[in-house]
């Protein structure tokens, strides 16, 4: 066979015309179109099928009247109902003369904050830290003598005498944390029918 002809526009040695020479970025074509997820690309990138971004977290450090609304813990509650039972006793004793039934009635609202406060989690500790609460803040108003067990023969007598009260206050917690408790069920069942 004859030899092929050299290819023309191909130098001795030489590159040809389609060739890249080292060091030389070859230029785009005008209007291509860019790489998908490119660090030039303007548009956000797409979210796998399957995963969806996290939900905001909640934030209920104020409700939308602007009082307060935080959410505590089932100590932070006992703790919480605790100091402001005691501090009503203590201003019961010093401004109404220890009426036990001035301390019983604010009883009521602190039951129903405590349960509204509490978080979550902790529902069912609020009907079992009000009562606990109540005998704490009955220290300064039951009588009694200055020994330990007058104290404390004190603190029984008004517990059994405010027994009403203090179901009272247990009911309108475990109300609060009744509702609370169907209202969450209620939204967890809206959002899987949504889904």
């Amino acid at each position: 066979m004859p030899p092929l002809p050299p290819q023309a526009g191909r130098e001795a040695g030489g590159r040809g015309p389609g060739d890249r020479e080292p060091g030389r970025k070859q230029p785009r074509p005008a209007g291509g179109p860019a790489r998908p997820g490119g660090p030039r690309s303007g548009g956000p990138r797409p979210v796998p099928a399957g995963r969806r971004p996290a939900p905001p977290q909640e934030r209920p450090a104020r409700t939308a009247g602007g009082l307060p609304n935080p959410r505590l813990t089932g100590l932070g509650g006992g703790l919480f109902s605790g100091v402001l039972m005691f501090a009503i006793g203590c201003l019961d004793q010093l401004l109404f003369g220890a009426s036990l039934t001035v301390y019983s009635v604010l009883f009521l609202p602190v039951c129903l904050l405590t349960a509204l406060w509490v978080r979550a989690g902790d529902l069912l500790s609020a009907p079992v830290v009000v009562p606990i609460a109540f005998a704490v803040g009955l220290l300064p108003v039951s009588e009694g003598g200055n020994g330990v067990g007058a104290r404390l023969m004190g603190l029984v007598t008004a517990l059994a005498t405010q027994v009403g009260w203090l179901y009272a206050g247990t009911l309108v917690a475990a109300a609060a944390i009744l509702a609370r408790g169907l209202r969450r069920a209620a939204a967890r069942r809206r959002t899987t029918h949504h889904r």
